[in-house]
């Protein structure tokens, strides 16, 4: 596969979002904001979010949403290699779920809890059809005990928000299929991909009471392979960014996968865009680096863009 480097000069790229303009939204954790990355490798600041922002989708109403982990980690002391090096030097509270407004920058804090709980370092979204947005959150860890991470699902406008499992080791990649009838949710640190079968919007069908399981096992990953956040090709095949063993791994529902190399340990996240959704974009994380290449299926088209 043939990449183009799009550019290396970011601080931890995360959440790409293929705009129709042909440039790139992304998230840098390290730096704390949402960029725009521009086909010539041009970088411009579109907000400045603080803490981890860590996910990003385009909503029903244009706006950018965003998963921020409210600082979960500090960060490895090296300008040249960018790694999370344990908990943060202050008391970790909550993180958040942010919407930037792109004409003008500006960020409103839509959720920082559900039902009283904060929300554990939310890591990654994805907005369905109807406008409603299944997100995750990773869990936290204060180098002895570990908070739980979780799967919900929202509403753009700050008004409904839902735990649709809990005790999750550690939640991060989350999209749908193309029918919208399962949501896929990828565990990091067990290198377990699930599915989640839903009954209708933000409506996850009851889980088995007979087993501990959360959900259907789609695959899980041998030796010590991580796996990030995610996004489906047309085909249904579900894309996720693989650490360690650094690529992409692409699932068939039916539990097989090929993986696809790339050149950083820590390859995070891919999106699809261009006329023929066949333009992947990829964050290579640990060098700060977007790489954009033809993908051999279409990535399936997300419901908003701008």
């Amino acid at each position: 596969m043939n990449l183009t480097l799009m550019t290396d000069k970011l601080l931890f790229p995360e959440g790409p979002v293929a705009m129709g303009d042909g440039s790139v939204i992304v998230v840098e954790i390290k730096r704390g904001t949402l960029t725009r990355v521009y086909p010539d490798g041009r970088l411009d600041t579109v907000a400045q979010l603080d803490d981890g922002p860590n996910g990003a989708a385009i909503g029903p109403d244009g706006a950018v949403y965003i998963c921020n982990n409210g600082g979960a980690w500090k960060w490895l002391d090296d300008e040249n290699v960018h790694l999370p090096d344990g908990p943060p030097l202050r008391e970790y509270r909550t993180g958040y779920i942010q919407r930037v407004d792109l004409a003008t920058g500006a960020v409103t804090t839509l959720y920082d809890s559900c039902e009283g709980r904060p929300l554990n370092s939310p890591n990654d979204l994805v907005f369905d059809s109807q406008g409603g947005m299944w997100f995750t959150c990773l869990g936290y860890s204060d180098g002895e005990v570990r908070r739980y991470g979780a799967l919900y699902y929202a509403l753009p406008d700050g008004s409904r928000i839902i735990r649709a499992r809990s005790e999750l080791i550690s939640p991060n990649g989350v999209g749908l299929s193309p029918d919208e009838r399962t949501v896929y949710m990828a565990d990091t640190m067990v290198g377990r991909l699930y599915a989640f079968d839903l009954d209708g919007p933000g409506d996850m069908v009851e889980q088995d009471p007979t087993t501990t399981a959360p959900g259907r096992v789609v695959c899980t990953l041998p030796g010590y392979q991580w796996l990030d956040s995610l996004a489906l090709q047309a085909n249904g095949k579900i894309c996720v960014g693989t650490l360690w063993n650094g690529g992409i791994t692409v699932f068939d529902p039916d539990g097989t996968y090929e993986h696809i190399p790339f050149p950083d340990p820590v390859t995070t996240n891919i999106c699809f865009g261009g006329a023929d959704m066949r333009d992947a974009y990829v964050t290579c994380s640990t060098t700060g680096s977007l790489y954009r290449c033809r993908w051999p299926e279409p990535g399936l088209k997300l419901p908003f863009n701008v």
